[in-house]
């Protein structure tokens, strides 16, 4: 695999049961790039340990004045040191491909758990956290990848100079060959200390990022009520212990470099001092007292390979076992014993999977909450509590992720198919779900509305129909000298030039657009006045006939303009009717509703009738009639 065949067509099925598996499968999947460094570092380094020998020759021979050997040395260290660079650079150069292409396998794994997860992501793992996994923890893996070919070859070559020092030498060769596997070792007591502190600043780095994430979010709220100080107070607090962690753990990590500096010096001044003994005793010659000290320094090199990947595992098990974390997380369920035999929904609907190689169709029944939603109607579910909502429109979007807890939990149906069991791009297909917090990316408004669709449904209309008049005036004035073309107005990041109703309508009118077969929409006009409200209740009701459409909300005014409407106190399907229905007949549901007791007082009910129709309308969204 090369740079510029990135991306991967198919970055794989990785191994998360644990960091360290994960790492493995990491470089299984890159042997052949593991294989090629590992052949250009064994050479670069074979040569660089080869010219020691070399000068040892060419010592001898100007002791001995052999012209001829020192003619031989000089070519052959010529061709070492070409051998060098060239090996040198291919090291290099396979190496740091190594390191990009797991870090870009790393991050497309991430990028398509992101989109198979979608917003359920975020309510597993802190959003901090996948900043700093896909950024900081991709990176420390890579390193370790691109480190272990050069930290294998500086292994092997480690091993052959020892070999040939106690076959050349035996004496100096048995102190070399028996003090080297003491400095490796010497490190490893001080790794886990090493490690701990690495963690601990990787957490306490996590914990600043997703702060100072939350403080830019809602900057403009933080203004309104003067809370910038106390916010940015916490920051530069969370930054300081970042900076104190990181301290802590560069003292660790320097003194593990000041031990493998200052053992190696002590054998080199072992070796060196035994060699001149024995140089004086004539046992050995001078060149090959050279040749010894030579390789002796050499190994000095190879173990601060061993020093890296010490750090580098140290640094990227945690960061992989965070991934893997992340990748583990699963959207797929056991189908549950709801599914009636031969596909036939539960719920009694009529409606059934598209023919062959078309869109799946029905009703839409959660046997969880037993909501169902049939074919071709607007169905308004009422839950009253915001996360129940939230938790139902994500099991309606056949993508909740999956809970340890609830390992049997039954899928949603649509015409019977089980959601959970469907590729998550045809279930996606089928199911819309707009999110009650949805995520406007920057661009113009035409790059916005540019989103995969039936074709059925105009850019304008669905603009219309989200009562977008204003929205487009204001962008119009932003669209550059001369156009006045709303599309082509620029929307910043999240939409943060546009006001919370204005960008929920136009979140809307995407969704719209895409003319999906089964639309879910969590609280699609919270943020917007009653009376443009009203306008959108039509406006959907009207571009969504025959199509099957799930509101979450607890509005009177989609209240009655819906087909039917579920009232799901507590997540659970409680009563089923229209909405004037339920006001007459459910108490409950009337509580929630009109944001009263279930039961009124007397001098309540008193002043209600005081009040008069006009009272009860602005409540219950509706007109009543003598």
């Amino acid at each position: 695999m090369q740079i510029h065949d990135l991306p991967y067509s198919d970055p794989g099925s990785p191994d998360v049961r644990s960091g360290g598996r994960f790492l493995l499968w990491l470089g299984r999947r890159q042997l052949g790039g593991q294989l090629k460094s590992l052949g250009w570092g064994t050479l670069h380094m074979a040569g660089l340990a080869t010219v020691p020998l070399v000068v040892g020759v060419a010592v001898q021979a100007v002791v001995d004045r052999s012209g001829g050997r020192l003619a031989l040395a000089g070519g052959l260290i010529a061709l070492l040191g070409t051998v060098i660079a060239v090996a040198d650079t291919m090291l290099h150069r396979a190496a740091v491909t190594n390191w990009i292409t797991a870090a870009a396998r790393v991050q497309q794994l991430l990028a398509r758990k992101t989109a198979e997860m979608g917003s359920t992501l975020t309510r597993r793992v802190a959003a901090g956290e996948i900043t700093a996994v896909s950024t900081g923890d991709v990176e420390k893996i890579g390193w370790f990848v691109e480190a272990l070919s050069r930290f294998t070859a500086a292994a092997v070559t480690t091993v052959g100079v020892c070999a040939v020092l106690l076959v050349a030498q035996p004496s100096l060769g048995v102190i070399v060959a028996v003090g080297v596997p003491l400095l490796v070792l010497a490190v490893l007591p001080l790794l886990p200390p090493a490690t701990r502190r690495a963690d601990a600043q990787r957490a306490k780095a996590g914990r600043a990022t997703e702060l100072a994430s939350d403080t830019v979010a809602g900057l403009r709220v933080l203004r309104g009520i003067g809370g910038e100080e106390l916010f940015l107070d916490r920051y530069r607090r969370a930054s300081q212990e970042v900076r104190s962690a990181a301290v802590r753990s560069a003292r660790m990590w320097a003194l593990i470099s000041a031990v493998q500096v200052l053992l190696p010096g002590l054998l080199l001044i072992a070796v060196v001092w035994y060699g001149v003994t024995l140089a004086r005793e004539g046992r050995i010659s001078l060149g090959e007292l050279v040749a010894v000290y030579g390789a002796v320094t050499f190994l000095l090199f190879p173990l601060r390979h061993f020093e890296e990947i010490a750090m580098a595992y140290s640094f990227s098990k945690p960061s992989a076992k965070r991934a893997a974390r992340v990748l583990a997380l699963r959207r797929t369920r056991p189908a549950g014993p709801d599914t009636a035999p031969g596909g036939a929904d539960p719920a009694g609907g009529a409606g059934g999977a598209g023919g062959a190689g078309g869109p799946l169709t029905g009703d839409l029944y959660d046997p969880v909450s037993g909501l169902h939603a049939p074919a071709g109607l607007l169905t308004v579910a009422v839950c009253g509590d915001p996360d129940v909502a939230g938790r139902l429109a994500d099991r309606l979007g056949g993508h909740a992720p999956q809970r340890e807890e609830e390992p049997d939990r039954p899928s949603v149906l649509l015409g019977g198919a089980a959601l959970d069991e469907l590729p998550l791009e045809d279930a996606r297909t089928a199911v819309l779900v707009q999110d009650k917090d949805p995520v406007l990316l920057s661009g113009t408004l035409r790059e916005l509305l540019d989103v995969p669709s039936r074709g059925t449904v105009t850019a304008a209309d669905a603009l219309d129909a989200a009562q977008c008049d204003d929205v487009l005036a204001a962008l119009a004035q932003g669209a550059g000298p001369g156009s006045g073309d709303p599309r082509e107005a620029r929307i910043t990041e999240r939409g943060r030039s546009l006001s919370g109703g204005q960008r929920q309508r136009l979140a809307l009118a995407r969704s719209l657009v895409t003319d999906a077969e089964v639309l879910v929409l969590d609280e699609p006009t919270s943020a917007v006045d009653s009376h443009t409200e009203a306008r959108i209740a039509d406006g959907l009701r009207r571009l969504r006939a025959g199509r099957t459409t799930v509101v979450l909300s607890s509005s009177p005014l989609l209240l009655d303009r819906a087909d039917r409407v579920v009232f799901l106190p507590g997540g659970e399907a409680a009563a089923a009717g229209t909405h004037r229905e339920l006001l007459r007949t459910h108490p409950g549901y009337r509580a929630v509703v009109t944001r009263g007791a279930e039961e009124e007082p007397p001098h309540a009910a008193a002043a209600h009738h005081r009040n008069g129709p006009a009272a009860r309308t602005a409540r219950t969204g509706i007109e009543e009639t003598a």
